[in-house]
């Protein structure tokens, strides 16, 4: 599966009555758009890198770089299982994203599922191909609500 409306995809998977908010607000502050989906495997996400996120030094702030990691990786760990609650998510930089960039690409990966947790891998991309972040991110998978 390629270009999707993810959002479709979420709303299907979930009833009527699930408390969930689709897209979230941060998703859609951030301008994020679904790039690929790969059922089961990945999903990547493009998200312009704005003026408003930029540090001191005119680079993309580190935290604006993970909420766009954590805006790929949330909807990715949605669409692969039940909703879970990211417990840990850990981000090395290896090179600056600067307002030339344009736009990032965030990946998302499935490493391993387990009863109770799901296993991430994240990167971002600029357009020429080249790794600017990577992270690993492990999801607890929240019990079931009773329906009312």
């Amino acid at each position: 599966m390629s270009v999707v409306d993810i959002n479709a995809l979420l709303r299907a998977r979930f009833s009527a009555g699930a408390p969930l908010q689709i897209p979230p607000p941060c998703l859609l502050d951030m301008q994020g758009e679904v790039v690929e989906y790969v059922e089961s495997e990945s999903l990547r996400m493009r998200f312009p890198v704005l003026a408003r996120y930029q540090n001191p030094i005119g680079h993309m702030q580190g935290g604006f770089i993970v909420a766009a990691l954590d805006n790929t990786l949330g909807p990715f760990s949605y669409l692969i299982a039940p909703p879970s609650a990211t417990t840990s998510l850990n981000t090395q930089y290896l090179r600056p994203v600067t307002p030339e960039v344009g736009h990032i690409v965030c990946t998302a990966r499935l490493v391993e599922r387990t009863r109770g947790q799901l296993h991430l891998a994240g990167e971002v991309r600029g357009p020429d191909g080249k790794v600017l972040a990577l992270c690993q991110a492990v999801c607890q998978i929240l019990p079931e609500r009773p329906a009312r």
